[in-house]
């Protein structure tokens, strides 16, 4: 098993089906956007457990684990690992490339990691940016330069086998397909057009990169010490509507998983909407801390892959769940969805504050005219920017994060807030210009 994640049932219920043991589980690097399960699997199955000893004296795992350098052979029956060590999104990051010997001796398959993906490479900024280690990412940078000429004499067939895909802040520009080959990726890939172009390189690698989410210092400090092992998926209490109401008046925070419109209706005050899609876990993880207890509104049939989603960050403190608001004797209120005319209609004819909440780099790259920057994963930091008397309107790339930041302010205290559910995405389709950044404004400056 090469970079499992927590809920490592899965992969032992495929063991199962195919007959097949388990005996050495490894992984790239220590990993920054999910809580590994290395540990839990080696402990579930007796495998051996195989680790980066690359990196120096603070990139060395505090657990016991047989140690990897580069050149290192990790033997299973007639194939072997050979280990690369590949470092710039991390000092100790590895690769594995495969050889299937009875064959060939050729290298057929290429375990990358986080060093390099379909269409990108690793970030080496995500140590300085979450972590706080300050003056890493260009020396991150330029060790990626030098990983990429390791593959200089490598077959063009061999499969790239990477860590993640498209939707992962590793990187900037993630492919959605999960393989590719060394030959596609040496015509497609922008980190194999600079050539001998160092200084290039690093100036195009360490821009526009996307905002590193809060939970991914936690995320290395987990992967890297001891810690509780969680062998399996926890099962949760649903909430009688007195648990929820008591837990409620002591604050408890609500994380409603509804969809978007759902929850303008008619939601808990205080509540924050986390639609569960495939960035739930990414936004649970800029709002909540590791420290504290929360609830979730969501059906018993999403809460199997609600709680997944939730331990692969590590936030395993689930105080509880509730199915439905509506025949609860809880105060309820609504928010406002608007659409992309309406909105149009209030910019011109209403003094309100327009909040662009997607990434910084998107909203230089084009904003809507008069909006001001606020990165949704950050906006509960700049409330003082925000005028509490003067209505806000709320928009993003299509309304989902929209959505998020808007319950970040409701559960704040805002009253006169508005979500834009059309965004960046119809105002382009309708032909209507953006202002790039020659103009751009942030509140979180």
């Amino acid at each position: 098993m090469i970079d499992a994640k927590r809920d490592i049932d899965t992969y032992l219920e495929i063991a199962d089906r195919q007959k097949l043991t388990i005996t050495k589980v490894t992984e790239t690097h220590i990993h920054a956007d999910f809580l590994s399960g290395s540990r839990e699997l080696a402990f579930v199955t007796g495998a051996e457990l195989y680790l980066s000893d690359e990196g120096g004296p603070e990139w060395q795992y505090q657990f016991p684990h047989k140690g990897l350098k580069d050149g290192d052979i990790i033997q299973l029956g007639n194939l072997s690992l050979e280990v690369i060590h590949t470092p710039g999104h991390t000092p100790e990051s590895i690769s594995f490339l495969l050889r299937d010997h009875p064959r060939s001796d050729q290298p057929v398959m290429f375990f990358t990691g986080d060093f390099l993906f379909v269409g990108d490479i690793g970030r080496p900024d995500l140590l300085e940016e979450a972590a706080g280690l300050i003056g890493t990412k260009e020396p991150g940078a330029r060790a990626q330069f030098r990983s990429l000429q390791k593959l200089a004499n490598l077959p063009d067939f061999i499969q790239i086998w990477s860590a993640h895909g498209a939707g992962s802040a590793c990187g900037k520009s993630l492919g959605a397909v999960p393989v590719s080959t060394l030959g596609y990726e040496k015509q497609s890939n922008w980190a194999f057009r600079f050539n001998e172009d160092e200084e290039g390189f690093v100036k195009f690698l360490l821009s526009g990169q996307p905002e590193a989410p809060r939970y991914f210092a936690m995320m290395k400090k987990l992967n890297k010490e001891p810690r509780r092992l969680l062998v399996e998926v926890p099962k949760h209490q649903k909430l009688s509507e007195k648990e929820l109401k008591d837990a409620w008046e002591k604050g408890i925070k609500i994380i409603d998983t509804r969809n978007k419109a759902a929850f303008a209706q008619s939601h808990i005050p205080g509540s924050y909407n986390i639609q569960n899609n495939n960035a739930f876990s990414t936004w649970c993880g800029w709002l909540l801390n590791y420290e504290e207890q929360f609830i979730l509104v969501a059906s018993q049939e999403e809460m199997d892959m609600i709680t997944r989603k939730l331990m692969r960050i590590g936030l395993d403190n689930i105080y509880g769940y509730i199915e439905q608001i509506e025949d609860l004797n809880i105060p309820k209120e609504s928010s406002a969805l608007i659409s992309m005319e309406e909105m149009e209609s209030k910019l011109l004819t209403e003094d309100v504050q327009l909040l662009d909440v997607r990434g910084w780099n998107e909203y230089q790259e084009g904003h809507i005219p008069g909006a001001e920057h606020a990165f949704a994963g950050t906006i509960s930091q700049y409330l003082d920017k925000i005028n509490p008397a003067k209505p806000v309107i709320i928009y993003c790339q299509a309304g989902d994060r929209a959505a998020f930041a808007s319950s970040v302010l409701l559960a704040n205290g805002y009253k006169n807030v508005e979500t834009c559910f059309g965004g960046v995405k119809e105002w382009k389709a309708k032909g209507k210009s953006l202002v790039s950044r020659s103009s751009s404004a942030s509140i979180n400056s």
